[in-house]
């Protein structure tokens, strides 16, 4: 379809970006992992584990948007289950996040783990289902949400990086 030709640079190097980032993720727990602290689990469940999720969300739709579709039909279904399956993960990251007590979060911590996440899939999910009338609309739609979802993600690794760095080194120096 000519309407994803125009596309497959933007979605290149979300993708790239995305899938660098993903390997990056996993190298940064690995480092942090050697100095865990208590409820490290539950707190990893509420704020790293979802970050990965995101960044291949991210990586996922930017394939999707590189394949030879033949109408937009039959890949915006997936985008649908996408968007569905990553608002029903938003809230479950949301309860994570509540009940987790290794870490008091804040507005930010909402905003980034919960509210933008949640607003990028719905995203997904509204451009799906307006794919077959307005596919020059829903492309910018998939495009916005891999794109949210990789802020997100770069964000979120920004802010555990200096969490664990600087806060849990000072705590661990004071040991």
């Amino acid at each position: 379809m000519s309407e994803f030709a125009a596309w497959q640079n933007y979605f290149v190097v979300i993708g790239s970006a995305a899938g660098a980032l993903i390997g990056l993720q996993f190298v940064v727990m690995t480092l942090i992992a050697a100095r865990p602290s208590l409820r490290v689990a539950e707190a990893g469940a509420a704020f790293a584990t979802p970050t990965v999720v995101h960044f291949t969300s991210a990586l996922v739709l930017s394939a999707l948007s590189l394949a030879p579709w033949h109408s937009i039909s039959r890949v915006s279904i997936v985008w649908d289950l996408i968007g569905i399956g990553g608002v029903v993960y938003s809230l479950i990251v949301a309860r994570r996040v509540r009940t987790q007590g290794a870490y008091h979060p804040e507005f930010e911590d909402w905003l980034f783990h919960v509210l933008l996440p949640l607003v990028a899939y719905a995203i997904l999910v509204l451009s799906a289902a307006g794919a077959s009338l307005h596919t020059r609309h829903a492309l910018f739609g998939v495009a916005a949400a891999a794109l949210l979802l990789l802020f997100v993600g770069i964000h979120n690794t920004w802010d555990s990086v200096t969490y664990h760095v600087f806060t849990q080194a000072r705590k661990n120096a004071g040991d």
